[in-house]
């Protein structure tokens, strides 16, 4: 078993939803087998929709120095602190989502280099500086039906990725960019195929790099899409089940 687990060199987790618990802490446990993954020779990294700002104490907490994939794949590190690549939204794009999401009535967000943005704090000028461009979009509703309406009229564009960090979001990212095109830049520097890759997540911003990798594992909590695209399912968020996943297939104990 331990053989077998051992063909996976690199661990991609989701943050929210899939390492974090509803306190958006990293328990005990999943620290102890972090760890002891991290012990055995295994890079272990964070793939997630959050901007780096707000990654960095979990990475300092953890002590990593491995890449990050932040922003669903816009952003890709070498490792804190250090960029390898970034794709951002024309600023035109960003018009045309914020004015979408005003005239549906949705709560929304965006993501800069620097910045995030809301309905509190937009700024009068969507026009960015070349140092702080757009990197994220993002639309809540509580309307199936309204995000249904959104995700199609996006989809006509051919301009836009959309996944989703829960049933009532729609995130955007440029069109090719998700987690799973980031884990790819980060085999690249790595050396390693994506078929020695493992990873959790548990929304459909996690489908992409879930089907792509050598081991695509499911939270318990996840959206049903994205059970149905992985290889295996592990425990929920607030039933440590990152660690279940590292010490059941990964480390095989």
């Amino acid at each position: 078993m331990r053989n077998e687990g051992m063909k996976y060199k690199l661990l991609a987790l989701d943050m929210d939803g899939t390492v974090l618990n509803r306190n958006h802490e990293i328990s005990a446990e999943n620290r102890k087998w972090i760890h002891r993954a991290i012990e055995q020779g295994i890079s272990v990294m964070f793939a997630t929709g959050r901007e780096v700002q707000s990654i960095a104490p979990y990475v300092e907490k953890l002590g990593l120095r491995s890449p990050l994939v932040a922003v669903n794949g816009s952003e890709v590190w070498r490792a804190p602190g250090s960029l390898l690549v970034r794709h951002t939204l024309e600023d035109n794009w960003v018009q045309e989502l914020y004015a979408l999401a005003l005239e549906s009535n949705c709560r929304y967000w965006a993501y800069t280099v620097n910045e995030v943005f809301t309905a509190q704090n937009w700024p009068g000028q969507i026009l960015r500086p070349e140092d702080d461009p757009w990197l994220k979009f993002g639309m809540h509703s509580d309307d199936p039906a309204c995000l249904q309406q959104i995700h199609r009229i996006l989809d006509a564009t051919g301009r836009y990725e959309l996944t989703n960090s829960s049933p009532r979001n729609i995130e955007i990212n440029p069109l090719g960019i998700n987690k799973a095109s980031g884990i790819r830049e980060v085999c690249r520097l790595l050396g390693i195929g994506m078929e020695e890759v493992a990873a959790c997540g548990d929304s459909l911003n996690d489908l992409k790099m879930l089907r792509s990798v050598g081991l695509g594992i499911a939270m318990g909590n996840a959206q049903e899409a994205v059970k149905q695209a992985a290889k295996a399912v592990t425990g929920t968020n607030e039933e440590d089940g990152v660690a279940q996943a590292i010490r059941n297939y990964l480390l095989g104990e």
